[in-house]
């Protein structure tokens, strides 16, 4: 994935001046956002055999994608005890979606403002999240600041060379090409009932083989919600154990009729609750 990251990003170098830089510049972004696949992973410490090596990439690729890792993690946590519950998701901590705040969520716009946003807060001493104990608001305190920190070297080392590098190659199409990696993050849940059961509340998702290597296998989203500490390289032979072997298979859809449903739905007034 990194590999690819890099030959993108060697692309956009090579078609600069041209208009071959745009699907480049397009693909580079894609690319970029679904490293989040790989943060994901290594938060359940299945990436890697070693606890260090999974923490490590973890932080490096939180970094990256404005995302703290150690804050993900807490989330992420609650999230997969209490999928689908209102009160409890790490990942439903928000208002229910109308189709005009949906529309900027899967546009990114509203998706960066809150990370940001976060980040600042986090680093300004303020945690308001429920599912982060109190314990560890120390944690993803030091977290933010580490990471305003960074980006202001970054930013001032920018300035100083007189350099635009890490707009064009990082930031730029990290943020504009937000929306193909919200297909995944929409998909898994939104629309499911909100009760316990992860046969119920959980969606995997009908696509290629090129998406699955992009979202290192998440489209086998009901089997990773039934068993969290499977690796991403196992998720099919644990999808066919658990559905195709028994001529069952979870609730799922693909990318478009899926988006096509939601915004049917939102329209037409449907509650997401």
């Amino acid at each position: 994935h990194l590999a690819a990251v890099g030959v993108t990003g060697a692309g956009i170098a090579a078609t600069l001046g041209t208009l071959w830089v745009v699907p480049v510049f397009v693909l580079h972004g894609v690319l970029i956002n679904f490293l989040y696949a790989a943060q994901h992973e290594t938060s359940h410490y299945t990436a890697f055999r070693s606890r260090w090596l999974n923490e490590a990439v973890g932080r490096a690729i939180g970094f990256f994608l404005l995302y703290p890792r150690d804050f993900d993690q807490i989330q992420h946590y609650a999230h997969h005890r209490h999928t689908q519950d209102w009160a409890r998701d790490g990942e439903l901590e928000r208002p229910p979606f109308g189709r005009a705040s949906y529309l900027l969520w899967l546009l990114g716009a509203t998706y960066w403002t809150s990370r940001a946003g976060r980040i600042v807060r986090f680093a300004g001493g303020r945690v308001s999240e429920h599912y982060i104990p109190p314990a560890r608001h120390g944690l993803v305190i030091r977290e933010a600041r580490w990471h305003v920190a960074g980006y202001a070297l970054i930013a001032a080392g920018s300035v100083a060379a007189g350099s635009t590098a890490a707009l064009l190659y990082w930031l730029a199409p990290m943020l504009l090409t937000k929306a193909a990696h919200q297909l995944q993050n929409t998909i898994e849940h939104l629309g499911m009932p909100h009760v316990g059961d992860v046969l119920r509340n959980t969606r995997s998702t009908r696509t290629g083989r090129t998406m699955r290597w992009l979202c290192w296998n998440m489209q086998y989203h009901t089997a990773h919600h039934a068993f969290p500490g499977v690796p991403f390289h196992r998720l099919p032979q644990l999808h066919a154990r658990l559905f195709t072997d028994r001529g069952t298979a979870p609730p799922s859809m693909g990318y478009f009729a899926f988006q096509r449903a939601v915004l049917r739905a939102l329209a037409r007034g449907r509650s997401e609750a």
